[in-house]
């Protein structure tokens, strides 16, 4: 491999998905910040328990979310970055766990009348060996989310 090709593995990609749920995008953004709720969809699984959830949902608050999986715990974390509800929401993302890097997530909501919406989900700066491992986790927790709402 040519350090061109390497360089370009290691350069940072964007991840956008887009998923229109049967919800009014006030429920669909509220999911998001609810601890009591996003524990039962937000960064975990079907084999898997989020075992503490703590949301400070303002500008500058944290989140974090602990996962247990085959009795081993994983911690989802970030702060807050923008909150504008219920359109936008931005937050900066780790799993400290797997690696130290940052990345910054956008979800944009838009109302399609009063009980259905469409959300767009950005997620910068994913490292390419993570790009469909991301992928299929959004993919999966916002098939979530749309249980949890709808």
């Amino acid at each position: 491999m040519t350090a061109n090709q390497q360089q370009e593995r290691q350069q940072p990609v964007s991840l956008r998905l887009t998923r229109r749920f049967a919800a009014s995008a006030e429920r669909v953004f509220d999911a998001w910040l609810d601890p009591a709720r996003a524990r039962r969809w937000l960064f975990t699984t079907a084999t898997s328990a989020i075992v503490r959830a703590e949301v400070d949902p303002r500008a500058g608050g944290e989140f974090v979310f602990v996962d247990r999986r085959d009795g081993e715990d994983t911690e989802h974390v970030g702060r807050y970055l923008e909150l504008d509800r219920p359109r936008r929401l931005v937050f900066t993302f780790a799993v400290p766990k797997y690696s130290p890097a940052e990345t910054r997530v956008a979800i944009d909501i838009v109302p399609l009348g009063e009980a259905a919406c469409e959300l767009t989900l950005t997620h910068d700066g994913v490292l390419p060996e993570w790009k469909s491992q991301t992928e299929q986790g959004w993919s999966a927790l916002l098939e979530g989310l749309g249980r949890e709402v709808e």
